[in-house]
């Protein structure tokens, strides 16, 4: 689901978002051009978390978008259970949003990147 929203509506929603966290904290990439929040909901320990929330702002226009999408892993030998863990993915569309765990956020519509930036993770 998207949600667009100027930075005053963003701080209500992730504050309400913040509530429906179970056991996993929120974290913040901030990039060149852009703050993203990722912010599971899922029980701390669960492997494929399939409930993330993404909350990105351009730190130019200040606008946002909000998403929802599941964690990124790797399949181990038997090609069903996940491995290791790489990042996060989120859909609005054709769209597709990825932050990997290394920092790095990628925007891309079909072949088209729109958008590759690597950022630090905010204590």
């Amino acid at each position: 689901m998207k949600r667009l929203h100027r930075p005053a509506v963003a701080a209500a929603l992730a504050g309400a978002a913040g509530c429906m966290a179970v056991g996993v904290s929120a974290q913040t990439l901030l990039t060149p051009g852009y703050r993203v929040t990722i912010e599971p909901r899922c029980p701390e320990g669960e492997v494929a978390c399939t409930e993330v929330g993404y909350h990105g702002v351009s730190r130019r226009s200040g606008l946002g978008i909000t998403l929802d999408g599941r964690a990124l892993h790797t399949r181990c030998a038997d090609g069903v259970t996940p491995c290791r863990f790489i990042g996060w993915e989120f859909r609005n569309g054709d769209t597709v949003y990825r932050v990997s765990e290394s920092g790095e956020l990628l925007v891309t519509r079909g072949e088209r990147v729109l958008v590759h930036q690597r950022g630090r993770w905010q204590p």
